[in-house]
C-alpha cells in the first residue's frame, strides 16, 4: 500500500512522463508535485516505488519512467477524466458497415493514434434475398439481415438464368425461408434440390452457401482499422523501427486484435489494457483503450484506440466512451 505522498509523487511522475516523454528526475518531480520535499526525500520515495516495480530507471538516465504496473495503478486509482475536452461529434445512422468505418476514422482522427472497431456480430438469419443478373452465368446475390446489414456475393452458374427465373428463386426463398437461420435453410434446401431437381433449385442452394459465408466473415472483415500511419509521427515508435514493425505486425494479425476486442466486450464501460502487463496486449510499447457498443440494449461489438503506452489516458477514455455511445445511437436508430 502506498501512502498519500508516494501516490502523489507517482501521479506527478506519470503525468510528467506522458507530457514530455523524458525520464523524470527528482528535481523535476519536486516542482511537478508541488510538495515541499528535499531532493533526498524524493529520491528515497522513488527508490521505494522502483522496488515495488512501479517505476524504472532507464540505463541512459538518472530519471525514472513508469512501468506497466505503474501505469495500471495510475489509471485505476489516480486518473480523473474531464467531460469537456472534445468538440461535439456525430455519426449518421446508416448501414452498419458505414457506421463502423466512420467510427474507426473518428477514433483515429480524435486520438491521432489508431482507431479499431469490431463489426457488429452478424445475424445468421436472413430477412430478404435477391438475385441480379450481371452477365451470362454471373449472378449477384444480395442478402439482407434483420438488422439491415446488406451483404453482396457473386456466384458463377452452370446455367444462364433469365430474369423471371431469378425472380422465381428469390420469391421462393423469401416466402419459405425468411427468418430462419442459414444452417436451417441449408438443411431444408438439400431435400428441395432433390425433390425439384431443377436449375433454379441448384441456384437457390448456391445462394444459401454464399449466404453462409457472408454471415460468417473472416477476421479481416470483422475488424476495421484506421490511422495506422499516425504511429509514424509518434516519437516512441519513429525512433525505434523495431517497435514500429511490431506494431504494424499486430495490425496485420487482425485475429489477435479481434480476440482482444472480443475479450473487452465482456465488461461494461471503458477498459484499459496496458502494454506488457499480460498476453492480451503483448507489446510493452502499446496500450488499448476500449469500450463495447450496443444495439437496442444488447452488446454487439467493441471499439477502441490503440496507441503508445505513453498516452493521455484521460483524453482517450473520453474519446472511446463518446464514440461507443454515438455508434450505439446510430445503429439503434436504424431499427
Amino acid at each position: 500500500m502506498l501512502d498519500d505522498r508516494s501516490k502523489l509523487l507517482l501521479k506527478a511522475l506519470v503525468e510528467r512522463y506522458i507530457a514530455d516523454g523524458q525520464p523524470v528526475g527528482s528535481r523535476t518531480l519536486s516542482r511537478a508535485s508541488g510538495l515541499e520535499l528535499s531532493p533526498a526525500t524524493i529520491r528515497n520515495v522513488m527508490a521505494d516505488l522502483e522496488e515495488l516495480g512501479l517505476i524504472v530507471s532507464p540505463h541512459t538516465s538518472a530519471g525514472r519512467v513508469p512501468t506497466a504496473k505503474g501505469y495500471r495503478l495510475f489509471v485505476d486509482t489516480m486518473l480523473t477524466v474531464s467531460r469537456d475536452m472534445l468538440p461535439a461529434q456525430e455519426l449518421v445512422p446508416e448501414q452498419p458497415q458505414k457506421v463502423i468505418a466512420n467510427a474507426a476514422n473518428m477514433l483515429s482522427s480524435l486520438s491521432q493514434f489508431v482507431g479499431v472497431v469490431m463489426a457488429p456480430r452478424r445475424s445468421s438469419v436472413f430477412k430478404h434475398i435477391e438475385f441480379v443478373k450481371l452477365s451470362e452465368r454471373r449472378v449477384l446475390v444480395i442478402i439482407v439481415s434483420p438488422e439491415g446489414d446488406v451483404q453482396n456475393r457473386v456466384i458463377f452458374t452452370d446455367h444462364d438464368f433469365s430474369g423471371s427465373q431469378l425472380l422465381e428463386a428469390s420469391n421462393f426463398l423469401n416466402a419459405h425461408y425468411a427468418g430462419l437461420a442459414i444452417e436451417q435453410v441449408r438443411e431444408r434446401m438439400q431435400s428441395e434440390v432433390e425433390r425439384l431437381r431443377t436449375e433454379v433449385a441448384n441456384l437457390m442452394q448456391a445462394a444459401v452457401n454464399v449466404s453462409a459465408e457472408a454471415m460468417n466473415p473472416q477476421p479481416q472483415e470483422q475488424v476495421i482499422i484506421s490511422g495506422e500511419r499516425n504511429l509514424l509521427s509518434v516519437s516512441d515508435f519513429s525512433s525505434d523501427m523495431g517497435n514500429l514493425r511490431k506494431a504494424f505486425d499486430l495490425f496485420e494479425q487482425k485475429t489477435q486484435i479481434l480476440r482482444l476486442l472480443d475479450f473487452s466486450s465482456q465488461a461494461e464501460g471503458v477498459r484499459i489494457f496496458i502494454g506488457g502487463e499480460s498476453q492480451v496486449v503483448p507489446f510493452e510499447e502499446l496500450s488499448v483503450v476500449s469500450a463495447p457498443y450496443e444495439v437496442d440494449g444488447q452488446i454487439v461489438g467493441t471499439l477502441g484506440v490503440i496507441g503508445p503506452t505513453r498516452m493521455h489516458y484521460d483524453r482517450m477514455i473520453q474519446i472511446v466512451d463518446i464514440t461507443s455511445k454515438l455508434v450505439t445511437n446510430a445503429l439503434s436508430s436504424r431499427r
